[in-house]
């Protein structure tokens, strides 16, 4: 059987095309992310311009936000077992063991995180700080390959935070249960 001469060329052609955005995102830094707000319905196409991402707000616990109602002043900022909080630390499983609520919540003004430079960012922003280690996951998440968004192809889009899918104090997900296979048609006696 005979090829016709550009196919034996297509694999180049198909690893060229797959690898110029890589090619362009590596020369050039990635832009800031901006803050999260309401797009224009015609606007709204990427996480990367400005003013384009609607965010959801992050799923907190019944009575725990805002943090200022329990905590009024900043407090002691030792990493050490606190007394309260229980069920948070029961179950937190997020990086190094020396991982302390002080590296991402802000000691001083508790309705906030803070970035590793000090910047205090609101809780709907979340996903800077979520990017500052995994930005492999925030770059993806920008483009929409990680994450969940919802909205128009070519109008107003809303981005899902990291914290509306992982919990950000136990992120890994929880290994499923396999459902069996389905029967065939034939198996089951039609």
């Amino acid at each position: 059987m005979t090829f016709p001469p550009w196919r034996a060329r297509l694999p180049l052609a198909l690893a060229a095309l797959l690898a110029a955005p890589l090619a362009s995102t590596a020369k050039s830094p990635a832009p800031p992310v901006p803050a999260p707000v309401v797009a224009p319905a015609a606007a709204a196409d990427s996480p990367t311009s400005p003013n384009l991402i609607r965010a959801e707000p992050p799923p907190f616990t019944e009575g725990i936000f805002p943090c200022s109602q329990c905590h009024e002043k900043a407090g002691d900022a030792t990493p050490r077992q606190l007394a309260f909080h229980d069920e948070i630390q029961a179950e937190f499983h997020h990086g190094p063991p020396t991982r302390f609520c002080l590296d991402c919540h802000d000691n001083g003004k508790r309705d906030f995180l803070h970035l590793i430079g000090g910047a205090l960012i609101p809780f709907t922003e979340s996903y800077k700080l979520c990017g500052q280690c995994h930005g492999d996951k925030l770059r993806d998440w920008r483009v929409g390959i990680h994450g969940k968004r919802t909205g128009m192809w070519n109008g107003q889009k809303t981005y899902y935070l990291c914290v509306n899918c992982h919990n950000p104090h136990n992120p890994r997900f929880k290994a499923l249960k396999p459902e069996p296979p389905p029967i065939r048609p034939q198996e089951q006696g039609r």
